[in-house]
């Protein structure tokens, strides 16, 4: 039972090393240990409290984000809307230049047709003199064909015509 139980002169000499390794670890060890144990917290403090920034950080990022996003959308939608009223200026303008031009060309058409029937009258009033004048001279010839008829109507015409008197 020696081997569980030491003796007072075992325990003196090991406390001796003991003390002498705890009196070197205090002196020498143990600051060096905890300011390396300080120092790893002062950098986990650190890199929370980055952490923590770039956590605000990004959600600025992302709300500046949505920001431009929101913005870049209601331009889209303005540039949209004015291409929108654009087409329908030019529609419109399309409309009534088209307008203009059928109104003109309907005019021009018009005044076309009424010289074209203006010189139609002419040309059958001309016709009309002619068949007229041909058709006297048919009827002259067939009640002139005879020289009794032809005196006749050489007495009436001359009792037609009024003489001066002088």
């Amino acid at each position: 039972m020696e081997l569980f139980t030491p003796e007072v002169g075992l325990i003196f000499w090991m406390l001796i090393p003991f003390l002498i390794a705890l009196f070197i670890l205090s002196k020498y060890g143990f600051p060096v240990i905890l300011k390396m144990i300080e120092e790893r917290k002062n950098y986990i403090d650190e890199s929370l409290l980055m952490a923590e920034k770039a956590r605000v950080e990004l959600q600025q990022v992302k709300a500046e984000g949505e920001q431009i996003i929101t913005k870049a959308r209601k331009e889209q939608q303005a540039i949209l809307d004015e291409a929108a009223q654009l087409r329908d200026k030019l529609v419109k303008d399309a409309r009534l230049q088209a307008l203009v031009e059928a109104e003109k060309v309907i005019t021009e058409a018009r005044t076309a047709i009424q010289h074209e029937k203006e010189e139609a009258l002419k040309l059958i009033r001309a016709q009309v003199a002619v068949l007229s004048v041909q058709i006297a001279e048919k009827v002259v010839r067939t009640e002139l064909s005879n020289a009794t008829a032809q005196k006749q109507m050489m007495e009436r015409l001359l009792d037609e015509i009024d003489v001066p008197k002088s």
